[in-house]
């Protein structure tokens, strides 16, 4: 169904037929929200379409009228974009609240689909975190892990990277307009690297590179310019982890290495799970083989 009006809130036939957009932060550093801003003259085209009535990045007022914005907001709202992880038990709350404001409910970037690299916090101690970071950390509320939004409140929408693509962003908007599935592929950066005709640095010059188990979306910019992919992007769709690994390993990464690539931008993921076992499992394997070709007698000269 084409969505070309908006919930109805009792203000007449003359209300602005537009549906209504709401963006929203939790724990993040506000790029992808920085990303819709960036968009510039499609934003300018797209605003004769939507109307952007929650949006605390761009303005501190709300609807119409001009009111003061509050940060859990009131809505409805046709599309709520959400960017950042959950840290607090008031943003636990907070997002509860926003689902049932919002028609629709997207999730944008790597904090808000994975929880973030503040998901670091979840594999150690928090509170040895917090005296660290903060003078006076018992003032500090937080809760022991950082998660997506997913694991609070359904979700119509996952949008990867850190931070993500514009071109997506607008995809996904556009989509919500015409009341279809957004067209975000689902493929690994791998096939990026080819669309654009980039060498496969891996195969080229033994560069460690995780492309292979990478969403797509970035447009394969690391590997143009020589780097290995870095994984902005979250995991590909059923990431061959095991493999993934073992040419880490071939390629010089040492256990704790592989450990450290796989925990940044998206350390929780939960198909990243497998990696500290996969890990040992490689380094066991290489010293095995390493050890039999120490062992074996050398041939007559």
């Amino acid at each position: 169904m084409v969505i070309n009006t908006r919930p109805d809130t009792g203000n007449g036939p003359d209300a602005d037929p537009r549906p209504t957009l709401a963006v929203w932060k939790f724990a993040s550093c506000d790029g992808c929200q920085l990303t819709l801003l960036d968009c510039e003259d499609e934003l300018l085209g797209l605003t004769d379409r939507i109307r952007i009535e929650h949006f605390l990045e761009m303005s501190a007022a709300e609807g119409p009228d001009g009111e003061r914005a509050e940060l859990s907001g009131r809505g409805p709202y046709d599309l709520s974009l959400v960017e950042g992880s959950i840290t607090t038990a008031e943003d636990a709350e907070r997002i509860r609240h926003i689902r049932r404001i919002s028609r629709r409910l997207v999730t944008i970037g790597a904090c808000a689909t994975a929880g973030g690299i503040q998901a670091l916090r979840n594999f150690g101690d928090v509170a040895e975190f917090r005296a660290a970071v903060y003078a006076r950390p018992e003032y500090i509320a937080t809760l022991e892990t950082s998660t997506p939004i997913s694991a609070h409140v359904p979700v119509d929408f996952e949008l990867r990277g850190c931070p993500i693509d514009r071109r997506q962003l607008l995809e996904v908007i556009t989509a919500h307009l015409a009341g279809r599935k957004p067209g975000i592929p689902d493929h690994s950066v791998c096939f990026e690297c080819k669309r654009r005709g980039t060498t496969c640095i891996t195969v080229a010059h033994g560069t460690p590179c995780l492309g292979p188990v990478t969403h797509s979306g970035c447009g394969a910019i690391c590997p143009a310019y020589g780097r290995g992919c870095y994984g902005c992007f979250g995991p590909s769709n059923s990431p061959n982890l095991r493999n993934m690994v073992r040419q880490l390993r071939h390629d010089g990464m040492s256990e704790r290495d592989i450990l450290r690539v796989f925990r940044t931008f998206n350390a929780a993921s939960p198909e990243y799970a497998p990696v500290p076992d996969l890990a040992a499992e490689a380094a066991e394997e290489q010293d095995d083989s390493q050890a039999r070709t120490d062992t074996t007698p050398e041939g007559p000269v």
